[in-house]
């Protein structure tokens, strides 16, 4: 199916508002107990979309559009919905802040007791562990409701009260925002191991896909991550603690974002002294999924919105710059190990293996999603790409979105419960407690986007585009028909499940919010200036020269005073000849067709003075 993000987006809004909105009062919680992230997930579903994409703006009263305003309509006119939204994230801020004020980014409910993915209780120290995802999310939020504000304040100039209410809930976003970056700074580990080791073998096997020896590999994964790991030694040391042995260059090294707050995580100590900074009991070892969560949030921050609108105090800054460096170490270490070898790429050698030996496709997916990044930042090869289309065609194949569930299909987990993540060091505390991530299908769709948005070839993004449209059809199939959750995400008995069976009612914030990430990419997607090739310009060109010398030949044989119907038209033609020139950089293909159009038209004219002259 087409992607259609401004249709698909206003319909989700309606579907919220019918859950969420009941009787002028915003009701947490879905499918899934209310907790710091689920309900972060519930209310980006409406504030992301209308803090990234202009035309669903909401912070402008007297500019919203008039089919948004009819989506919102529940909220109440263009006056209010602002306020609701207002008064929404203020309650959302002060649920989840404790009596200190301190903000509060536990997982609840979303950590489970079994790896099979029942709701057992953890304990209750368990509960009060703070985890990456409720970070990222939460930065996320504060940039949107910054953001919001920003716009919004001038409009309230003139009422006291609500002036006063938008600048205490603006104070406390700021805190929740810099509590957030603290987290993920604190969260951010460095993991070595000996060859020898379990994990050092576990990356070596993924490593070597030539089967040479493992000297040759280490030796080259020594000099090809040597940048990497020196600035890793020298730049990176806040928060990350001080046994890291990165100046042994015989050591195999990853580095990314623990699930918590790491066992070896050291304090920060230019914010302030309010702040608490407690001990982690994470192990210090990078997690791919939270280690990708962690780069979207960060993204956010370093995104040019944030920079313009000037939303990040002083302190804030100084955690941005040094969450910016290990973004961006991030990004390459896993860029460069995806992209390993000489022949094979180790990241084509699906699935993924971790360096705890667990393997997934949706481990190959976040490799995948940490490599799309780094070619957005930096000059992406055409070779990087149209080896990147053909993973994510392979993925979603294997994915079941382009190919069909077999009976007892394992590829059905990825999509429930998902993939589950042991959070280890979890056991300290209690009984061992996992992570399950079931968003296969909503992140193929934003990464195969961000893919087609960056690729500067017509057939590869003619490909991702196939694919992310593929995609979109499996997770419109997907969406709750019925119950309180309609419209919204998630049922996977019709698409993945042969044998029938019925669904919770209850929306996902955790699916649909993902969704919403994906419609947003796809909007940016198409606002981009369509691909254009030297042999399109080349065409566009042929065609505009050979319309130039035959209207030329037209205007050499009018009368110049005759202002009759004949010379009108060839003015007509003149004006597509002179817009076809002027987008012929931009669109070739439009001027192409401009061009064609003139073509036409002349053609018409030569062969009308043909037939007069016949009858002559």
């Amino acid at each position: 199916m087409r992607i259609q993000p401004r249709q698909h987006i206003l319909d989700i809004w309606r579907a919220v508002l019918a859950t969420s909105y009941q009787d002028g009062t915003w009701v947490w919680g879905g499918r899934d107990e209310s907790n710091s992230i689920s309900d972060a997930e519930q209310l980006l579903c409406i504030l992301y979309p209308a803090t990234t994409i202009e035309n669903l703006a909401l912070d402008r009263p007297d500019t919203i559009a008039d089919d948004v305003r009819t989506a919102l309509k529940p909220l109440g006119d263009s006056n209010r919905i602002p306020r609701v939204i207002i008064d929404v994230l203020g309650d959302y801020i002060d649920r989840y802040s404790d009596e200190n004020g301190e903000p509060v980014f536990t997982g609840g409910c979303y950590l489970r007791r079994e790896a099979s993915g029942t709701q057992s209780p953890a304990t209750a120290e368990q509960l009060e562990l703070d985890i990456v995802d409720a970070y990222s999310m939460s930065v996320t939020l504060c940039l949107a409701a910054l953001g919001f504000i920003n716009v919004y304040k001038p409009v309230v100039q003139r009422r006291s009260e609500l002036r006063r209410k938008v600048a205490e809930i603006e104070s406390s976003t700021n805190r929740r925002l810099t509590a957030a970056m603290l987290g993920l700074l604190r969260s951010f580990v460095v993991n070595t191991a000996e060859p020898e080791d379990p994990s050092g073998r576990a990356m070596l096997h993924m490593m070597n896909t030539a089967g040479v020896s493992e000297r040759i590999v280490i030796q080259e994964l020594r000099n090809s991550l040597s940048r990497v790991r020196a600035r890793l030694r020298d730049d990176v040391r806040i928060g990350v603690g001080s046994d890291v042995a990165l100046d042994n260059d015989n050591l195999l090294f990853e580095c990314g974002w623990a699930w918590g707050i790491a066992d070896n995580a050291a304090r920060i100590d230019f914010v302030s002294e309010d702040f608490q900074q407690r001990s982690g009991v994470a192990e210090a070892r990078p997690y791919l999924y939270f280690t990708v969560v962690a780069l979207d949030g960060i993204n956010d921050l370093l995104s040019p919105r944030t920079r313009e609108l000037g939303l990040l105090n002083e302190e804030q800054r100084r955690l941005a710059e040094a969450l910016q460096i290990r973004w961006d170490l991030t990004q390459r270490y896993w860029s460069t190990v995806a992209r390993f070898g000489g022949q094979a790429w180790p990241l084509e050698n699906i699935p993924w293996q971790t360096s705890d030996g667990k393997e997934s496709d949706y481990y190959s997916l976040l490799v995948s999603s940490v490599l799309v990044q780094d070619l957005v930042n930096r000059r992406a090869t055409d070779d990087d790409l149209t080896r990147a289309v053909w993973v994510f065609e392979e993925l979603a194949r294997r994915g079941r979105i382009t190919s069909r569930v077999t009976k007892n299909d394992p590829a059905v987990a990825l999509h429930t419960p998902g993939v589950q993540m042991t959070l280890n060091g979890s056991e300290q505390l209690g009984p061992q407690i996992y992570w399950s991530a079931a968003d296969f299908a909503p992140l193929l769709l934003k990464r195969t986007l961000q893919a087609a948005k960056l690729s500067a070839n017509v057939t590869a993004r003619d490909r991702l585009m196939v694919v992310a449209e593929a995609t979109m059809d499996h997770l419109a199939r997907r969406r709750l028909r019925e119950g309180p959750g309609a419209g919204l995400w998630d049922d996977p008995v019709e698409v993945l499940f042969s044998a029938g069976g019925s669904a919770d009612s209850r929306p996902s914030w955790y699916l649909t919010e993902r969704v919403i990430e994906g419609l947003v990419t796809a909007a940016s997607t198409y606002e981009e200036t369509p691909l254009r090739t030297t042999h399109m310009v080349d065409n566009a060109l042929e065609l505009l020269s050979e319309a130039d010398h035959l209207l030329n030949q037209e205007i050499l044989q009018a009368d110049a005073n005759d202002r009759s119907e004949l010379n009108t038209g060839l003015l007509e033609i003149e004006a597509t000849l002179t817009r076809a020139r002027k987008i012929l950089n931009e669109r070739p293909s439009s001027a192409s067709a401009l061009a064609m159009e003139a073509l036409r038209k002349l053609d018409e004219l030569t062969v009308a003075r043909i037939d007069a002259a016949r009858s002559i």
